[in-house]
């Protein structure tokens, strides 16, 4: 009994830890924006700079995963065992903060996959620790899945795999997007629901035209055909080394009579300021800021619509370019919804990690067998011969 709840809480932990983990590295900048909404709960949002927040938060995602992997095939056991004990120690009175307190809407534990309320989030918690405690309690009941000679093949390519993640997502976009603006979302029918008095995630979408202050919304949505909307939450901070694809496509929009708006939470001092590096355009609209950074993780972005659906996202360092537009968008590939799906995602996750740390444990089993068996042979070779006659009897 004392085994088996060992190795069912250190199982637990384990899947929490790995999904905790992987969600907030598939989208680093979200995990960031959650961890500012901390700081600036504790009056710090302006005391910690950026690039801190952002690598506590590829750091923090890299943690949980590793030190889930490291449960799942119970490597350093005390060690490990130890590190969870404490990280829930730490995190269990500060959700409990949360739940009292209530500073921010949820905790941001699982990301935007799994959104708890900050009661549920320290109920949760506090499971896990009772369950963290059983683990350190006893570790060295932890079976093994690995040797303990090949740890470190499962330890560091975990911690490359990760690392990897969070690194391609902020490049590019998050690998997987779980929240409302992903691609394939129909924001029109999602906006008429909410005139119609539904509950939607789109009350804070907004677009009002920058000048005549003119509300935008409904016709953008409502327009037929394509659109592109250029997203910086703030242009004053917006990476400008692609300015030259952004205009690029703007100029391809402009030929083939697409709308093309920029939306933007930044104020006139801030829009003059882009439109003095970039030489830009297009027509801008005020957006709120919260919504421009949950409809894409990089600042800027762009997003094409067909018939007010989210059909394309691009990061700024995957615009497309002079090569790919061509031709009008309804020849084009990027003119259609994209072939990629979560099934073929998980896939390629499946591929790239979980099938070679399964090449390593097999390997290492089958290495662990021949060598009881070898010296199981060894052991019968050693004995003398009435020892062997003995034995045969």
């Amino acid at each position: 009994m004392r085994k088996a709840a060992v190795n069912i809480s250190r199982l637990v932990l384990a899947v929490t830890f790995i999904l905790s983990g992987f969600v907030k590295a598939v989208d680093p900048l979200g995990t960031q924006y959650k961890l500012h909404d901390y700081l600036t709960a504790m009056h710090l949002g302006t005391v910690v700079p950026d690039f801190m927040t952002l690598g506590a938060a590829v750091l923090l995602s890299a943690v949980e995963f590793v030190l889930g992997i490291c449960l799942l095939f119970a490597i350093r056991r005390r060690l490990v065992s130890l590190l969870v004990l404490l990280m829930m120690a730490v995190m269990t009175p500060l959700t409990l903060w949360l739940a009292v307190a209530d500073p921010v809407s949820d905790c941001g534990c699982f990301g935007d996959a799994l959104v708890l309320t900050n009661w549920q989030t320290f109920g949760k918690n506090v499971v896990l620790l009772l369950m963290a405690a059983v683990v350190r309690w006893k570790p060295l009941d932890m079976v093994r899945f690995i040797s303990k000679s090949n740890q470190w093949l499962i330890i560091n390519y975990t911690a490359v795999f990760i690392f990897a993640v969070s690194g391609w997502s902020l490049y590019d976009l998050p690998y997987f997007d779980f929240r409302p603006y992903h691609v394939g979302t129909d924001l029109r029918d999602g906006w008429q629901r909410m005139m119609n008095g539904e509950e939607s995630p789109y009350a804070d979408l907004f677009m009002e035209r920058v000048g005549d202050g003119m509300d935008m919304t409904d016709s953008l949505l409502q327009s037929r055909g394509y659109v592109f909307l250029l997203v910086s939450p703030h242009l004053e901070q917006a990476d400008d080394s692609q300015l030259d694809r952004i205009n690029e496509v703007y100029e391809y929009a402009d030929d083939h009579h697409y709308p093309f708006y920029c939306l933007t939470a930044s104020g006139d001092k801030g829009i003059r300021f882009w439109q003095d590096v970039t030489g830009a355009e297009y027509p801008y609209c005020l957006t709120d800021e919260t919504t421009l950074k949950t409809i894409i993780r990089s600042n800027p972005g762009l997003l094409l619509l067909h018939d007010g659906v989210i059909i394309r996202k691009w990061s700024h360092n995957r615009l497309p370019n002079g090569e790919v537009l061509t031709q009008p968008l309804e020849r084009l590939d990027i003119g259609r919804m994209p072939k990629d799906s979560v099934p073929g995602k998980i896939l390629v996750i499946l591929l790239w990690y979980v099938l070679p740390l399964a090449v390593i444990t097999l390997a290492d089993g089958l290495w662990r067998l021949w060598k009881r068996r070898k010296a199981r042979q060894q052991t019968a070779t050693d004995k003398t011969p009435c020892e062997q006659e003995q034995a045969q009897a």
